[in-house]
């Protein structure tokens, strides 16, 4: 028994012995199998992360494909789209003289808004104009802006940016033609550039900005102005009307007949201008999104509904329709959804086309006339006014459905039973028209002491394109 004793326990003494052995050759087994795992576990996560980039790349390079061809549209819409449009209304003798203030915009407001312009604009946090921490395009480069639109270079923000700041100024010539100097309507439209334009594109544009509407936080009154109907039809809309008062009529007006020279050239330019607002408005979403689609399809249905109200109109009242009719209408359509683009559904779109097309008619055949003020080329009676019905009937028809910029499940516009938005939108109304009033009026005083702003009546009835550029639109050799 003794010995039976001493036996069990030297066994049980040398199982306890092997026991922590084994349990420290257990772990090698796991360990050996840890190194895989985790090496799996690196190499897929690496592999997301670079399909992740791929997918930013490829999200980056579409974005900016698109932001480049919209910027080219928007440029197309002043030369030729503008050009042609204004040079087909003017009598012959002016053709080129109104092209050339087109063109000359395309060059002088480019140079501007390299050298202090766009920072102005866009630079900065203040409430009523930028800074100048982007002067001399100071930091614009590859680098996306995320203030702004964060998957394209800046200098693709930027430069789509610069063709809104060129056809703005460019709309205003619509009411100086035939009888506007040509030194005159280059000061005067340089000035008007930096003390109108720029202090309203960053106030609902820029980052801080009194009427923004898109910034977090938005501006005191946030204004829905998807892409330009406040920054730049009614701006230049109301400037256009105080320069035809300022200036007085034309010699002849309204007695002698002015017919347009040619409604083709009229007729192309109007059809640039369609294809052009295509990225004027679905470019304003600052991406290949469906929210670029839905503006999209916006525009185009606005466009073809005021260019049938108008006709409508103009065959109540005269018993046909006429081509000038329905390109005016067009047109008339295209600036009242310019606000409302990206924030509307087609039928909506439809009506505030329909209703565009309706009103701007009356202005330019009733309220002008009973009023007597000679806008040559209607651009108050079309963009001053098509401007302002568009930017109210934003605050009616917008809808979070399409945009949801007050943030998800917020109510934008009077259809989602958000009727102080409606308000919202008449506050940004009267300080644009504000603006552009009393600014344009001094402007116009100080453009007058330095060159003056009239041509001679000499000079007017000769033609501006003889006169002031000592060259004919057309040779007509017998």
């Amino acid at each position: 028994m003794k010995h039976l004793g001493w036996k069990c326990c030297f066994l049980m003494t040398m199982v306890l012995a092997t026991m922590p052995v084994l349990a420290q050759q257990t772990p090698p087994s796991a360990a050996t199998s840890s190194p895989a795992a985790t090496s799996g576990t690196t190499a897929v996560s690496d592999k997301l992360s670079q399909l992740d980039q791929r997918v930013t790349a490829a999200q980056s390079a579409g974005d900016n494909a698109w932001m480049l061809v919209s910027a080219a549209l928007v440029l197309m819409m002043t030369g030729p789209g503008l050009a042609l449009f204004y040079g087909g209304l003017v009598r012959r003798k002016n053709t080129l003289a109104i092209m050339m203030q087109s063109f000359l915009l395309m060059a002088l407001i480019s140079v501007l808004w390299a050298l202090v312009g766009y920072s102005l604009c866009f630079g900065g946090n203040g409430q009523v104009i930028g800074g100048f921490e982007h002067a001399f395009l100071r930091g614009v480069g590859a680098d996306p802006n995320p203030d702004y639109a964060g998957t394209i270079p800046q200098a693709t923000f930027m430069i789509y940016q610069l063709m809104f700041a060129i056809i703005t100024p460019a709309l205003i010539t619509g009411a100086t033609a035939e009888r506007m100097k040509f030194s005159g309507t280059v000061l005067f439209l340089t000035l008007w550039f930096l003390v109108v334009y720029a202090p309203l594109a960053h106030m609902v544009w820029g980052k801080g900005g009194f009427l923004n509407a898109s910034a977090s936080p938005a501006g005191r009154f946030p204004t829905l102005d998807f892409a330009g109907g406040t920054v730049v039809h009614i701006s230049s809309g109301v400037s256009a009307l105080v320069c035809a008062l300022y200036l007085g009529k034309r010699t002849g007006y309204p007695k002698q007949p002015m017919p347009p020279h040619s409604l083709v050239l009229s007729f192309i330019g109007a059809c640039l201008l369609w294809v052009g607002w295509f990225g004027f408005n679905a470019g304003s979403a600052l991406a290949a999104s469906s929210l670029a689609t839905s503006a999209f399809v916006a525009t185009h249905f606005a466009t073809a509904s005021a260019a049938i109200s108008w006709s409508i109109a103009e065959w109540i009242k005269n018993g046909r329709a006429s081509a000038l009719g329905a390109i005016s209408g067009a047109v008339a359509g295209l600036v009242a959804i310019t606000p409302a683009a990206g924030f509307v559904g087609p039928m909506p779109a439809l009506a505030i086309g329909f209703i565009a097309g309706l009103v701007c008619y009356g202005m330019v055949t009733k309220v002008k006339s009973t009023f007597g003020y000679d806008d040559a080329l209607d651009a108050f009676g079309v963009h001053g006014a098509g401007g302002t019905i568009g930017a109210l009937l934003t605050g009616v028809f917008a809808q979070q459905v399409i945009n949801p910029i007050f943030g998800a499940g917020k109510p934008v516009g009077g259809m989602d039973g958000h009727w102080g938005q409606l308000g919202n939108q008449l506050v940004g109304v009267l300080i644009a028209w504000g603006l552009a009033l009393f600014g344009t009026i001094v402007l116009l005083k100080i453009t007058d002491m330095i060159t003056g702003v009239r041509v001679t009546e000499t000079e007017e009835v000769e033609g501006l394109d003889i006169t002031q550029h000592g060259e004919e639109a057309y040779n007509l050799e017998s």
